[in-house]
Protein backbone atom coordinates (compact mmCIF):
# COMPACT_ATOMS: atom_id res chain seq x y z
CA UNK A 1 0.00 0.00 0.00
CA UNK A 2 1.24 3.53 -0.72
CA UNK A 3 2.46 5.51 2.24
CA UNK A 4 1.17 8.88 3.42
CA UNK A 5 1.56 11.84 1.07
CA UNK A 6 4.73 13.79 1.96
CA UNK A 7 4.78 17.52 2.52
CA UNK A 8 7.72 18.02 0.15
CA UNK A 9 8.88 16.17 -2.94
CA UNK A 10 12.52 16.72 -3.80
CA UNK A 11 13.00 16.16 -7.54
CA UNK A 12 16.56 15.16 -8.43
CA UNK A 13 17.38 14.23 -12.04
CA UNK A 14 20.76 12.63 -12.71
CA UNK A 15 22.89 11.55 -15.62
CA UNK A 16 26.28 9.86 -15.13
CA UNK A 17 26.65 11.37 -11.66
CA UNK A 18 28.26 8.39 -9.95
CA UNK A 19 30.91 10.54 -8.25
CA UNK A 20 28.57 13.15 -6.76
CA UNK A 21 25.09 11.60 -6.45
CA UNK A 22 25.57 9.96 -3.07
CA UNK A 23 26.71 13.25 -1.54
CA UNK A 24 23.63 15.03 -2.89
CA UNK A 25 21.31 12.30 -1.58
CA UNK A 26 23.08 12.28 1.78
CA UNK A 27 22.38 15.99 2.14
CA UNK A 28 18.67 15.31 1.62
CA UNK A 29 18.75 12.46 4.11
CA UNK A 30 20.35 14.83 6.65
CA UNK A 31 17.58 17.44 6.44
CA UNK A 32 16.18 18.79 9.72
CA UNK A 33 12.73 18.56 8.10
CA UNK A 34 11.75 14.91 7.71
CA UNK A 35 8.38 14.89 5.90
CA UNK A 36 9.77 14.51 2.39
CA UNK A 37 10.20 12.12 -0.49
CA UNK A 38 13.03 12.27 -3.01
CA UNK A 39 12.16 11.42 -6.60
CA UNK A 40 15.42 10.37 -8.27
CA UNK A 41 15.16 10.47 -12.07
CA UNK A 42 17.69 8.42 -14.02
CA UNK A 43 18.16 10.09 -17.40
CA UNK A 44 19.81 7.14 -19.21
CA UNK A 45 22.99 6.98 -17.14
CA UNK A 46 25.72 4.68 -18.42
CA UNK A 47 27.96 4.75 -15.35
CA UNK A 48 27.27 3.43 -11.85
CA UNK A 49 24.97 6.23 -10.72
CA UNK A 50 21.83 4.11 -11.07
CA UNK A 51 23.32 1.59 -8.63
CA UNK A 52 23.97 4.46 -6.21
CA UNK A 53 20.30 5.47 -6.45
CA UNK A 54 19.13 1.89 -5.95
CA UNK A 55 21.18 1.59 -2.75
CA UNK A 56 19.57 4.74 -1.37
CA UNK A 57 16.11 3.51 -2.35
CA UNK A 58 16.73 0.31 -0.38
CA UNK A 59 18.21 2.21 2.56
CA UNK A 60 15.33 4.69 2.96
CA UNK A 61 11.85 4.23 1.38
CA UNK A 62 11.51 8.01 1.11
CA UNK A 63 13.89 7.75 -1.87
CA UNK A 64 12.11 6.66 -5.04
CA UNK A 65 13.81 5.87 -8.35
CA UNK A 66 12.13 6.43 -11.73
CA UNK A 67 13.40 6.77 -15.31
CA UNK A 68 13.13 9.23 -18.16
CA UNK A 69 14.27 7.90 -21.55
CA UNK A 70 14.12 11.24 -23.37
CA UNK A 71 17.60 12.67 -22.95
CA UNK A 72 17.88 16.06 -21.30
CA UNK A 73 17.58 17.62 -17.87
CA UNK A 74 14.38 19.41 -18.90
CA UNK A 75 12.59 16.14 -19.68
CA UNK A 76 13.98 14.44 -16.56
CA UNK A 77 12.97 17.36 -14.31
CA UNK A 78 9.45 17.44 -15.68
CA UNK A 79 9.13 13.66 -15.34
CA UNK A 80 10.12 13.91 -11.69
CA UNK A 81 7.73 16.78 -11.01
CA UNK A 82 4.86 14.86 -12.61
CA UNK A 83 5.61 11.85 -10.40
CA UNK A 84 5.99 13.94 -7.25
CA UNK A 85 3.30 13.57 -4.59
CA UNK A 86 4.14 16.43 -2.23
CA UNK A 87 2.31 19.69 -1.64
CA UNK A 88 5.59 21.49 -2.28
CA UNK A 89 8.11 20.60 -5.00
CA UNK A 90 11.82 21.25 -4.42
CA UNK A 91 14.44 21.00 -7.15
CA UNK A 92 17.91 19.60 -6.59
CA UNK A 93 20.84 18.69 -8.84
CA UNK A 94 23.03 15.61 -8.55
CA UNK A 95 26.27 17.53 -8.03
CA UNK A 96 25.08 19.91 -5.32
CA UNK A 97 24.71 19.67 -1.54
CA UNK A 98 21.70 21.00 0.35
CA UNK A 99 22.26 22.62 3.71
CA UNK A 100 20.51 20.77 6.60
CA UNK A 101 17.91 23.48 7.16
CA UNK A 102 16.98 24.02 3.53
CA UNK A 103 13.61 22.24 3.37
CA UNK A 104 12.57 23.47 6.79
CA UNK A 105 13.11 27.18 6.15
CA UNK A 106 11.57 27.09 2.68
CA UNK A 107 8.48 25.20 3.88
CA UNK A 108 8.10 27.71 6.70
CA UNK A 109 8.30 30.56 4.20
CA UNK A 110 5.59 29.15 1.93
CA UNK A 111 3.42 28.23 4.92
CA UNK A 112 3.59 31.80 6.23
CA UNK A 113 3.38 33.57 2.82
CA UNK A 114 0.30 32.14 1.08
CA UNK A 115 0.47 34.77 -1.68
CA UNK A 116 3.87 33.51 -2.85
CA UNK A 117 3.99 30.74 -5.43
CA UNK A 118 7.66 29.82 -5.06
CA UNK A 119 10.72 30.44 -2.93
CA UNK A 120 14.44 30.00 -3.50
CA UNK A 121 17.55 30.74 -1.45
CA UNK A 122 21.15 31.83 -1.40
CA UNK A 123 24.04 29.62 -2.45
CA UNK A 124 27.70 29.15 -1.73
CA UNK A 125 29.80 28.88 -4.88
CA UNK A 126 32.01 25.79 -4.93
CA UNK A 127 34.53 25.80 -7.76
CA UNK A 128 38.03 26.69 -8.84
CA UNK A 129 38.26 30.52 -8.81
CA UNK A 130 40.95 30.29 -11.50
CA UNK A 131 38.52 28.81 -14.02
CA UNK A 132 35.05 29.75 -12.75
CA UNK A 133 35.45 33.40 -11.82
CA UNK A 134 32.49 34.48 -13.96
CA UNK A 135 30.26 31.98 -12.18
CA UNK A 136 31.42 33.30 -8.83
CA UNK A 137 30.50 36.85 -9.84
CA UNK A 138 27.07 35.65 -10.93
CA UNK A 139 26.56 34.02 -7.51
CA UNK A 140 27.49 37.28 -5.77
CA UNK A 141 24.89 39.11 -7.84
CA UNK A 142 22.25 36.42 -7.39
CA UNK A 143 22.72 36.40 -3.63
CA UNK A 144 22.04 40.16 -3.59
CA UNK A 145 18.63 39.72 -5.26
CA UNK A 146 16.36 38.44 -2.49
CA UNK A 147 12.97 40.14 -2.25
CA UNK A 148 10.14 39.72 -4.73
CA UNK A 149 10.55 43.35 -5.78
CA UNK A 150 14.26 42.82 -6.50
CA UNK A 151 13.62 39.59 -8.39
CA UNK A 152 10.80 41.15 -10.42
CA UNK A 153 12.67 44.34 -11.32
CA UNK A 154 16.03 42.68 -12.07
CA UNK A 155 14.99 39.51 -13.84
CA UNK A 156 16.24 40.94 -17.13
CA UNK A 157 19.82 41.24 -15.86
CA UNK A 158 20.45 37.53 -15.27
CA UNK A 159 18.41 34.53 -14.21
CA UNK A 160 17.35 35.68 -10.72
CA UNK A 161 16.83 32.17 -9.28
CA UNK A 162 19.45 29.46 -8.90
CA UNK A 163 17.35 26.57 -10.17
CA UNK A 164 18.35 23.81 -7.67
CA UNK A 165 17.45 26.12 -4.76
CA UNK A 166 13.83 26.49 -5.86
CA UNK A 167 10.73 25.20 -4.10
CA UNK A 168 7.22 25.86 -5.37
CA UNK A 169 3.62 25.01 -4.65
CA UNK A 170 2.04 22.19 -6.61
CA UNK A 171 -0.69 24.55 -7.83
CA UNK A 172 1.93 26.95 -9.22
CA UNK A 173 3.22 24.37 -11.69
CA UNK A 174 -0.30 23.14 -12.43
CA UNK A 175 -1.49 26.65 -13.29
CA UNK A 176 1.54 28.00 -15.14
CA UNK A 177 3.39 24.97 -16.45
CA UNK A 178 6.86 23.54 -15.95
CA UNK A 179 10.07 23.63 -17.94
CA UNK A 180 9.62 23.96 -21.70
CA UNK A 181 11.84 22.73 -24.51
CA UNK A 182 13.34 25.29 -26.87
CA UNK A 183 16.47 27.16 -27.89
CA UNK A 184 16.68 28.81 -24.49
CA UNK A 185 17.68 27.98 -20.91
CA UNK A 186 14.62 26.11 -19.63
CA UNK A 187 14.83 27.32 -16.03
CA UNK A 188 15.24 31.01 -16.91
CA UNK A 189 12.30 30.82 -19.30
CA UNK A 190 10.14 29.28 -16.57
CA UNK A 191 10.99 32.01 -14.05
CA UNK A 192 10.29 34.71 -16.65
CA UNK A 193 6.98 33.06 -17.56
CA UNK A 194 5.88 32.65 -13.95
CA UNK A 195 6.80 36.24 -13.05
CA UNK A 196 5.04 37.47 -16.19
CA UNK A 197 1.91 35.60 -15.09
CA UNK A 198 1.97 37.24 -11.65
CA UNK A 199 3.65 34.54 -9.55
CA UNK A 200 5.40 36.07 -6.56
CA UNK A 201 8.84 34.59 -5.86
CA UNK A 202 11.31 35.46 -3.11
CA UNK A 203 14.35 33.94 -1.43
CA UNK A 204 14.96 32.99 2.15
CA UNK A 205 17.92 35.22 3.13
CA UNK A 206 20.25 32.37 4.00
CA UNK A 207 22.41 29.85 2.21
CA UNK A 208 20.45 26.70 1.36
CA UNK A 209 22.80 25.02 -1.11
CA UNK A 210 26.46 24.46 -1.93
CA UNK A 211 26.38 25.03 -5.69
CA UNK A 212 29.15 23.16 -7.43
CA UNK A 213 30.60 24.51 -10.65
CA UNK A 214 32.84 22.72 -13.12
CA UNK A 215 34.13 23.17 -16.66
CA UNK A 216 31.80 20.39 -17.87
CA UNK A 217 28.59 21.77 -16.38
CA UNK A 218 25.74 21.93 -18.90
CA UNK A 219 25.33 25.66 -18.37
CA UNK A 220 28.85 26.04 -19.76
CA UNK A 221 28.70 23.55 -22.64
CA UNK A 222 25.18 23.34 -24.11
CA UNK A 223 24.13 25.93 -26.73
CA UNK A 224 20.75 26.59 -25.06
CA UNK A 225 22.72 28.17 -22.20
CA UNK A 226 24.82 30.40 -24.46
CA UNK A 227 24.88 34.15 -24.00
CA UNK A 228 22.88 34.58 -27.20
CA UNK A 229 20.20 32.17 -25.97
CA UNK A 230 19.85 34.11 -22.72
CA UNK A 231 19.51 37.43 -24.58
CA UNK A 232 16.95 36.05 -27.00
CA UNK A 233 14.60 34.76 -24.30
CA UNK A 234 15.02 37.72 -21.95
CA UNK A 235 14.41 40.13 -24.85
CA UNK A 236 11.19 38.32 -25.74
CA UNK A 237 9.79 38.71 -22.23
CA UNK A 238 11.23 42.21 -21.78
CA UNK A 239 9.54 43.40 -24.97
CA UNK A 240 6.25 41.96 -23.75
CA UNK A 241 6.64 43.74 -20.40
CA UNK A 242 7.50 47.05 -22.11
CA UNK A 243 4.42 46.82 -24.34
CA UNK A 244 2.29 46.56 -21.20
CA UNK A 245 4.09 48.97 -18.84
CA UNK A 246 6.16 51.50 -20.80
CA UNK A 247 4.04 54.66 -21.20
CA UNK A 248 6.24 55.70 -24.16
CA UNK A 249 6.03 52.35 -25.95
CA UNK A 250 7.52 51.44 -28.35
CA UNK A 251 10.29 53.99 -27.70
CA UNK A 252 13.02 53.46 -25.10
CA UNK A 253 16.26 55.17 -24.14
CA UNK A 254 19.21 52.81 -23.79
CA UNK A 255 21.89 53.61 -21.22
CA UNK A 256 25.00 52.07 -22.75
CA UNK A 257 26.33 53.30 -26.08
CA UNK A 258 29.14 50.81 -26.50
CA UNK A 259 29.07 48.43 -29.44
CA UNK A 260 28.26 45.48 -27.16
CA UNK A 261 25.42 47.30 -25.40
CA UNK A 262 23.91 48.43 -28.69
CA UNK A 263 24.12 44.92 -30.14
CA UNK A 264 22.32 43.43 -27.14
CA UNK A 265 19.65 46.12 -27.11
CA UNK A 266 18.96 45.71 -30.83
CA UNK A 267 17.55 42.23 -30.21
CA UNK A 268 14.51 44.07 -28.81
CA UNK A 269 13.88 45.63 -32.22
CA UNK A 270 12.87 42.19 -33.49
CA UNK A 271 9.98 42.42 -30.99
CA UNK A 272 8.78 45.90 -31.94
CA UNK A 273 10.78 48.04 -29.49
CA UNK A 274 12.43 51.19 -30.89
CA UNK A 275 15.76 52.58 -29.68
CA UNK A 276 14.96 56.30 -29.58
CA UNK A 277 18.18 57.53 -27.91
CA UNK A 278 21.33 56.27 -26.24
CA UNK A 279 22.72 57.57 -22.95
CA UNK A 280 26.48 57.71 -22.53
CA UNK A 281 29.12 58.95 -20.11
CA UNK A 282 31.09 60.51 -23.00
CA UNK A 283 30.06 63.78 -24.60
CA UNK A 284 31.72 63.21 -27.93
CA UNK A 285 30.23 59.88 -29.04
CA UNK A 286 28.46 60.03 -32.42
CA UNK A 287 25.97 57.32 -33.37
CA UNK A 288 23.07 56.72 -35.75
CA UNK A 289 20.67 57.67 -32.93
CA UNK A 290 20.67 60.66 -30.61
CA UNK A 291 23.23 60.34 -27.81
CA UNK A 292 22.33 62.00 -24.50
CA UNK A 293 25.20 62.87 -22.18
CA UNK A 294 24.18 61.36 -18.85
CA UNK A 295 24.46 64.62 -16.90
CA UNK A 296 22.07 66.22 -19.41
CA UNK A 297 19.42 63.59 -18.74
CA UNK A 298 16.05 65.29 -18.09
CA UNK A 299 13.98 64.63 -15.00
CA UNK A 300 11.75 61.59 -15.02
CA UNK A 301 8.60 61.70 -17.11
CA UNK A 302 10.17 62.13 -20.55
CA UNK A 303 11.16 58.59 -21.50
CA UNK A 304 11.77 55.04 -20.28
CA UNK A 305 15.35 53.88 -19.72
CA UNK A 306 16.90 50.43 -20.09
CA UNK A 307 20.40 50.20 -18.64
CA UNK A 308 22.42 47.77 -20.76
CA UNK A 309 25.40 47.78 -18.43
CA UNK A 310 27.11 44.51 -17.51
CA UNK A 311 29.34 45.53 -14.59
CA UNK A 312 27.53 45.20 -11.27
CA UNK A 313 29.30 48.20 -9.66
CA UNK A 314 28.44 50.47 -12.58
CA UNK A 315 24.81 49.34 -12.54
CA UNK A 316 24.54 50.35 -8.90
CA UNK A 317 26.12 53.74 -9.62
CA UNK A 318 23.58 54.32 -12.39
CA UNK A 319 20.77 53.22 -10.09
CA UNK A 320 21.88 55.72 -7.46
CA UNK A 321 22.20 58.47 -10.08
CA UNK A 322 18.72 57.83 -11.48
CA UNK A 323 17.18 57.72 -8.02
CA UNK A 324 18.68 61.13 -7.30
CA UNK A 325 17.10 62.41 -10.53
CA UNK A 326 13.68 61.18 -9.44
CA UNK A 327 13.54 58.01 -11.53
CA UNK A 328 11.75 55.05 -9.94
CA UNK A 329 12.94 51.53 -10.73
CA UNK A 330 10.20 49.58 -12.47
CA UNK A 331 8.29 52.75 -13.38
CA UNK A 332 10.86 54.91 -15.19
CA UNK A 333 13.67 52.47 -15.84
CA UNK A 334 14.83 48.88 -15.59
CA UNK A 335 18.28 47.49 -14.94
CA UNK A 336 19.08 45.23 -17.89
CA UNK A 337 22.24 43.48 -18.96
Amino acid sequence: MPGPIPEVSVVLPFYNAEMTLSGALQSISDQEFSDWECVMVDNNSSDGSREVAVRWERYDPRFRLIEEKRQGVMFASNRGCEAAQGRYIARMDADDVARPGRLKVQCEFLDSHPDFGAVAGLVTHVGDPETTGGFKRFVEWSNSVITYEDIYNRRFIEAPIVNPTAMWRRETMELFGLYQAGDFPEDYEMWLRWLDRGVQIAKVPEVVLDWHDSAGRLTRTHPIYSERAFYEIKSQYLAKWLSEHNPYHPAVWVWGASRISRRRARILEQHGVEMESYIDTKKSRQLEKEVIYYEDLPASGKGFILTYIRQMDNREKIRTFLKERGYVEGNDYLLVS
